[in-house]
């Protein structure tokens, strides 16, 4: 019965294909963020550990509500495979690189669903697409304030130490 309900979807194979394309993103995303913080936690990172894990998390739960809306938008949601995720990293700071253009890939490809959205007049996605632009300007902010304190305090001497204790401290601030 449900499938019967589900021929009429209130977006297009198109979007929908991006949508599950972005599940996979996300997917992968929580999977590299993950890496991240076993990496941290292997080479003593631990406050950076901490801040890869809830990372992680938090880009579960991103791939959670693309999937679902996906379903409520009477679409199929396809459950990603997730492979290919790289564990070793050459310094601290690559890792921290390495999670800033995550970020902006991730924003890329929100905008272009958007976009593909505006020419289709798909009016629903973007508006539970908005939600996301909003969290990547954050996302970006902090992955790009992490990299700045190696500008900033340096790494020789006990500067690594000071990077890894601070980076859980990043807030943003919307109103700024």
């Amino acid at each position: 019965m449900k499938d019967l309900v589900r021929v009429k979807t209130l977006i297009s194979s198109d979007i929908e294909a991006l949508l599950n394309k972005q599940i996979k993103m996300e997917a992968y995303s929580s999977s590299v963020y993950l890496s991240m913080a076993s990496w941290c936690n292997r080479n003593g990172y631990d406050y950076s550990s901490t801040y890869f894990f809830k990372q992680a998390e938090e880009e579960r739960e991103h791939q959670l509500k693309f999937f679902k809306y996906v379903l409520d938008m009477g679409g199929n949601s396809v459950s990603p495979d997730v492979t290919g995720i790289k564990q070793e990293y050459n310094s601290f700071r690559e890792v921290f690189e390495e999670a800033l253009d995550q970020e902006i890939n991730v924003t890329q490809s929100i905008k272009n669903i958007y976009a593909r959205c505006l020419k289709e007049q798909d009016f629903l996605t973007m508006e539970f697409l908005n939600w996301f632009l909003k969290e990547q300007r954050e996302e970006e902010y902090k992955a790009r304030r992490a990299l700045e304190l190696f500008e900033v305090i340096g790494e020789e001497g006990t500067g690594r130490w000071q990077i890894d204790k601070h980076v859980g401290d990043i807030k943003y601030d919307s109103q700024a």
